[in-house]
């Protein structure tokens, strides 16, 4: 959600309701400037008022890196929107061409991206696994097109396409 605090527009990141013991309720909330991209800790009383802004979500594709930004088009309409390394964050582990993305817009300004839930990447290098090595479930570290490091099985080798969740970075199947 977004709010405007301090006539600044700000996202929420994170919000914890809280009731300690003889004291009022209150609610934390941990708010991102989209003017400055400063986070701070607030916190709201519960006679306060916020004022809500609102969000628009749009989903894009992700169409290739212009030096340290990532540029992403509208299939509908071709629109481009280039975001910035420090918005992306850690997302861009699993960015490949034409990866389906959904951005988060408020007044016309990017303020986040979400990927799906899964990804299908390339390996680009497997090394092989250890004859004898199978006792139980072992893994191996494997590198993915895009840099990242995932641990899969022993059976997965350099080209074959895999399945991998967004939210841990773990190893889920062959696609």
């Amino acid at each position: 959600m977004a709010i405007n605090y301090n006539g600044d527009i700000s996202v929420v990141l994170d919000m914890q309701h809280r009731t300690p013991g003889n004291l009022r309720a209150f609610v934390q909330a941990t708010l991102r400037s989209i003017r400055t991209g400063k986070s701070s800790d607030v916190r709201f009383s519960s006679t306060e008022k916020i004022e809500p802004v609102p969000m628009i979500t749009t989903k894009m594709e992700f169409s290739y890196k212009d030096g340290k930004d990532f540029v992403f088009t509208n299939p509908e309409n071709y629109e481009t929107v280039t975001l910035s390394a420090e918005l992306v964050g850690d997302d861009k582990n699993y960015l490949v061409e034409n990866a389906p993305v959904t951005v988060t817009f408020v007044e016309d300004k990017a303020v986040s991206i979400e990927l799906p839930s899964n990804v299908i990447l390339t390996v680009t290098d497997a090394p092989e696994g250890v004859r004898g090595d199978s006792a139980n479930n072992v893994q191996k570290a494997i590198i993915m097109e895009t840099g990242i490091t995932v641990q899969a099985p022993l059976f997965i080798k350099t080209g074959e396409k895999i399945k991998i969740d967004t939210r841990t970075g773990k190893y889920m199947e062959r696609a």
